[in-house]
């Protein structure tokens, strides 16, 4: 696993081990990416259940001027923590051990783009979608990494699906503002 461009391009990025672990892959990363690629600079960023932190790693060496990271496991924003000092992007990113759903409630930051990639098959996804809309900025996005098999609902309040992509197995969902989906 490593970033794939920016000011930290190149530069190889720990992950956690196990069989309860499934990090995203360079494919769905690039596409991810490709789908907000001039849009990350100077925004913030959500990089919610973060495991290693490489979605807001890759998003702060693009130029996002935030990040954040919150996953409610020890190991993960150790992890977190490792990754953004090998990659010299620490000053710009928070890293929170919290359960993700409970940041979420908080409601204390807006940002311009939240990350959500639960563990598969938990109704995690569901939950975060829903407290998400109150985290985003009117004219930001939320991204979600799923199963193609698991179902989405095509609107929230005021945010709507805005496009679907996918990847073998995985689909990114993206949501808008209903005033910016066309």
């Amino acid at each position: 696993m490593r970033v794939i461009t920016g000011s930290a391009r190149g530069r190889k990025l720990e992950q956690l081990v196990g069989d309860d672990v499934r990090p995203t892959t360079d494919r769905v990363k690039e596409a991810v990416f490709s789908i907000i690629q001039f849009s990350v600079e100077g925004r913030s960023f959500l990089d919610l259940f973060a495991g290693s932190g490489q979605m807001g790693i890759e998003a702060l060496s693009r130029g996002a001027k935030e990040a954040v990271f919150v996953d409610n496991r020890r190991e993960s924003t150790a992890i977190v923590k490792r990754n953004l000092k090998t990659t010299k992007l620490e000053e710009n990113a928070k890293v929170v051990q919290m359960d993700s759903i409970s940041y979420l409630n908080l409601g204390r930051e807006k940002f311009d783009f939240i990350f959500l990639d639960p563990p598969y098959g938990t109704g995690l996804l569901q939950s975060a979608l829903k407290k998400s809309e109150g985290s985003v900025t009117k004219g930001g996005m939320i991204l979600c990494e799923s199963p193609v098999t698991e179902e989405l609902p095509e609107r929230l309040d005021s945010f709507v699906k805005y496009r679907e992509y996918k990847y073998g197995k995985i689909k990114i969902t993206t949501y808008c503002h209903e005033e910016y989906a066309e």
